[in-house]
């Protein structure tokens, strides 16, 4: 599987840079330090690299809180990864590390 996110309508595709992360793992969407201009609809889609059909999500919404409230994300570290990461010589590993929090 292959993951992507849409911003607002197709074909408006999220792309990744400084700010934006599409974990092809879990297939979240990390956006670091919101924006005004990251307000608004986000679907996610799913892409089956063997049979090349995809599967879109339910559409949804971002908007900027003006009260500072961070909700849910007190400061942590997000890291899941596994005891052992076999990797053959001269291939690419990513691992995944987020930092959450004001």
């Amino acid at each position: 599987l292959s993951f992507a996110w849409i911003f607002n309508e197709y074909p408006s595709f999220v792309q990744e840079d400084s700010r934006r992360f599409v974990s092809q793992e879990t297939g979240h969407l990390y956006i670091a330090k919101v924006e005004p201009s990251d307000v608004g609809n986000y679907t996610c889609v799913v892409t089956s690299t063997v049979t090349n059909s995809q599967v879109l999500g339910s559409p949804t919404p971002l908007v900027l809180r003006t009260d500072g409230v961070m909700g849910e994300y007190e400061p942590k570290i997000e890291v899941q990864f596994p005891e052992t990461l076999p990797a053959a010589k001269g291939s690419t590993v990513k691992l995944e590390c987020f930092a959450l929090g004001k």
